[in-house]
């Protein structure tokens, strides 16, 4: 046995615990009892998030020294979530637990809009100025600040496994997706490309990406802050204009896309000829993509959210139900519509059982595009969100890093970051989707343990809100 499957073997038998029916009860009962205390806030104030979150966008904001505007907190945080899981992700979810997993998706994303918002505010409430004058704050602060720092260990133990995740959902499987669908474009332009040729070139793209994500990094939150408001709307705005366009072209099958949807939630076999085994694993399939996607309940957005020049914790909290909405209930949902339409419009082969790559995503788009522009759709698409993913996880890593070893271990710890990348790109994708699962769920734990443990505290601030706002709760 090799050391890659040794590791592989190791992560797997973590990977069945930590992702096992427990953790899926943690993470939508978590959703639920917020849902139910704050009395179905994420959709009683859906309108009024928007408004404020959206509606805002072109209105100009300020930020001080050590601090960035809320848009640029939520856009870095949304640069976070909006990654490979929006494309590769679904795709995965959809092969490998059927069209019902979307269902699931939505459940998902419905309950953790309140998970989102209640982490966020936390974060802004219980964050502090570190030595450098710049605003901290995330999971481990709200555990040290608002449970007292006789409960300090459980946030050492969210930054240990925040740390380690920054290198893999947060780095390697971003680089190896971007390395993987730029290697697709060349291939479908040049068919004699070679395995010799995609090492070569991937070994290339890691270098070229490390130097890129240097020249970020190195220069501070605020530099950070300013390139993910940029990208992010752009990128996003890019890939879901194609994807409307797909479901345009195959709007026909729409409903029987969505009865699929619905059935195969709880009867799979049904709906995909017995090639996915039992509903458990479209529920499975369709939470744990969710969760990889919009990161409510892991505690790893609301790092950068602290770092927002609002001072008001509700009205940056409301960031966390957009970013749900949008990167789960409109990216994803579009993914994963293209996917299925493209397969019933124009006998697309998902192969259910498989796990599929980024190679159906550019084939769905290539029913209307093309083949070649297709993939290199998918291939800008992919680069821009994972790109944007890797840089928001970056900080998310050194701020975990430095709760544990103080600032000084920032600088090193960047340095490795970046190395990372081209580690990332010549690594196997498969090994490091793995590791990421299960970073995913360890992360997860001490988070939502200390957002229930202060769950009164959010029902509290947000009464509070509203009630200064002089708005009905």
């Amino acid at each position: 046995m090799t050391f890659a499957e040794r590791v592989a073997a190791v992560n797997g038998a973590i990977n069945d615990v930590v992702w096992g029916p427990p953790m899926l009860v943690l993470l939508v009962g978590a959703g639920i009892l917020l849902t139910i205390m704050t009395k179905g806030f994420q959709f009683r104030k859906f309108g009024y998030a928007m408004k404020n979150t959206m509606g805002k966008v072109f209105k100009k904001q300020e930020a001080g020294e050590g601090e960035i505007t809320p848009f640029q907190a939520m856009s870095t945080a949304l640069a976070g979530t909006v990654g490979t899981g929006n494309i590769a992700g679904i795709t995965t979810a959809i092969t490998l637990g059927g069209a019902g997993s979307i269902f699931w998706l939505w459940i998902t994303a419905l309950i953790g809009m309140v998970t989102k918002y209640s982490e966020v505010m936390l974060a802004v409430k219980y964050r502090e100025r570190n030595q450098y004058g710049d605003w901290v704050g995330g999971p481990m602060y709200y555990i040290k600040n608002g449970l007292g720092k006789n409960w300090k260990w459980l946030g050492v133990i969210f930054c240990i496994f925040g740390a380690l995740a920054s290198f893999g959902i947060g780095n390697a499987t971003q680089v190896g997706n971007i390395t993987s669908s730029i290697g697709n474009v060349v291939k479908a332009f040049d068919p004699s490309f070679s395995a010799d040729g995609a090492k070569t070139l991937n070994l290339v793209l890691g270098i070229v990406l490390a130097v890129l994500v240097g020249i970020v990094i190195l220069g501070g939150v605020k530099r950070l802050g300013s390139v993910t408001e940029k990208l992010v709307p752009f990128m996003a705005v890019v890939y879901i204009i194609a994807c409307i366009i797909v479901l345009i072209y195959h709007a026909g099958t729409l409903g029987e896309v969505f009865h699929d949807i619905f059935a195969g939630a709880f009867s799979p076999e049904g709906v995909t000829g017995g090639a996915v085994g039992s509903a458990m694993m479209v529920v499975m399939w369709g939470v744990k993509r969710g969760v990889f996607s919009n990161e409510a309940g892991l505690g790893s957005a609301p790092i950068a959210h602290a770092t927002t020049s609002e001072t008001d914790p509700v009205k940056q909290g409301l960031y966390g139900i957009f970013e749900v909405f949008m990167d789960t209930i409109v990216i994803c949902t579009l993914t994963g519509l293209c996917l299925l339409c493209a397969a019933k419009g124009a006998n697309l082969d998902l192969n259910f059982g498989v796990q599929g790559d980024t190679g159906l995503n550019a084939a769905a788009l290539g029913t209307v595009f093309g083949d070649k522009a297709g993939t290199l759709v998918i291939a800008i698409g992919l680069t821009l969100f994972a790109f944007s993913t890797v840089l928001s996880w970056s900080l998310y890593g050194s701020r975990c890093l430095e709760f544990i070893l103080g600032p000084k271990a920032i600088k090193p710890y960047q340095i490795v970051f970046i190395l990372f990348v081209i580690v990332g790109a010549t690594m196997s994708l498969d090994l490091a989707w793995a590791i990421a699962d299960t970073l995913n769920g360890l992360m997860a734990i001490p988070n939502l343990i200390a957002i229930l443990l202060l769950s009164p505290v959010i029902v509290k601030v947000t009464k509070e809100h509203f009630v200064k706002k002089n708005i009905e709760e």
